[in-house]
């Protein structure tokens, strides 16, 4: 890469498209926003979120394996009984 080019990165263009303003002030200019560290906390916050919906998720993906498993158990157990029966 030449030395009078540069990477964009997709946070900066999204930076961009959200306020032109606050990206000139930011990229070019260089000053930081004031409020660094309430958005410190809300990533953090964003952060656990996303973690607790990934554990949301998991556990629900253990309930389905679960229940079909205890149909199929049932099944199992009901087909036995009628059969042994019989």
């Amino acid at each position: 890469m030449r030395a009078d080019q540069r990477i964009v990165r997709a946070s900066e263009i999204g930076e961009y498209v959200f306020c032109r303003r606050a990206w000139s002030l930011h990229r070019i200019l260089g000053l930081e926003a004031a409020n660094r560290a309430q958005m410190e906390a809300g990533t953090a916050q964003h952060a656990a979120h996303g973690r607790a919906v990934h554990r949301a998720d998991v556990w629900q993906t253990a309930a389905v394996v679960l229940f079909l498993l205890a149909i199929f158990f049932a099944a199992l157990f009901s087909f036995a009984a009628i059969f042994s029966a019989g």
